[in-house]
């Protein structure tokens, strides 16, 4: 059953899967303030809960979010007097949310994603797309900026040169074009897709490893900038050198060798390696 704690979201959590589906139909759901906080916070919610495997993000009717709406009032700040300098805009409290997470992240893109509604999903670890799904950076003829930090994902996910394309000319694009660049890693029909996207969630949740997943994301996203792979290597050394004390482990060879479905016992946030550099600043940030 949907929990309806929320006003512009559904958030149901079950079988290991959070299903956070943006519930605005009748706006296309275009993201308010309201609904990139209340999204924000059910991300949260799916990441600290252990129970939770995999979070499956996607929009009710037939498009994910078609952008920005601020018929509802604007921003969070007196237009007059600006905002806080420790203000953030709404779509990179999402994106910067899903960025950070412990828990893979799936997003559904059903129908339109576009402008806020695409830059909202590139920290996600994956993207489906329906065949018939439309994607844009608009930004450019509308006479705004890129926003959600699209600027530092974007080129790191389909390159440099698709990147400029996409934003510069804010074209709108299909889904075919997106996967051949890299944005989404498969298309379905549409009324596949759903179904698609529990299914990965299912296999990841039953699987994978929750600790082994936290620290490959991470990995991938904190070691990815780093000028020589001398630093990787050395983080990856005190990693395997943590094999023995890893019962997760263990479990992974016996259940490969006995030919049945892994029991992984390790939690996230937990069970997490104490020396991970980005796990201290985290856990810094959570007792300030």
């Amino acid at each position: 059953m949907a929990d309806r704690e929320y006003t512009q979201l559904t958030y149901e959590a079950a079988d290991r899967i959070a299903v956070v589906t943006l519930d605005r139909p009748e706006a296309r759901n275009a993201y308010t303030v309201t609904l990139a906080d209340e999204l924000t916070a059910a991300l949260d919610r799916a990441d600290r809960d252990p129970a939770v495997r995999a979070i499956v993000l996607t929009g009710a009717g037939r498009d994910f979010c078609v952008g920005a709406d601020l018929s509802d009032g604007g921003f969070d700040f007196d237009a007059a007097t600006g905002p806080d300098p420790a203000w953030q805009e709404p779509a990179g409290r999402v994106s910067s949310r899903i960025f950070a997470s412990n828990t893979p992240v799936i997003a559904a893109l059903n129908g339109a994603a576009v402008g806020g509604g695409l830059t909202i999903t590139l920290a996600a670890d994956y993207r489906l797309a329906a065949t018939d799904s439309r994607f844009g950076f608009v930004f450019t003829r509308r006479g705004i900026y890129p926003e959600g930090a699209s600027a530092w994902f974007l080129p790191r996910l389909v390159g440099m040169g698709r990147a400029l394309d996409w934003m510069v000319s804010g074209r709108v694009f299909g889904a075919e074009e997106a996967l051949a660049a890299g944005l989404v890693q498969r298309v379905h029909e549409p009324e596949a897709l759903h179904d698609a996207a529990r299914a990965l969630a299912a296999e990841l949740a039953a699987t994978t490893a929750p600790v082994s997943v936290a620290v490959t994301r991470r990995l991938l996203y904190e070691m990815s900038g780093v000028d020589s792979p001398g630093p990787v290597h050395a983080l990856d050394s005190r990693l395997i050198a943590s094999i023995p004390h890893n019962p997760d482990a263990v479990e992974g060879v016996l259940s490969f060798l006995g030919k049945r479905a892994p029991e992984f016992t390790l939690r996230v946030p937990g069970d997490l390696p104490d020396f991970l550099p980005w796990n201290r600043a985290r856990r810094e940030e959570d007792e300030t």
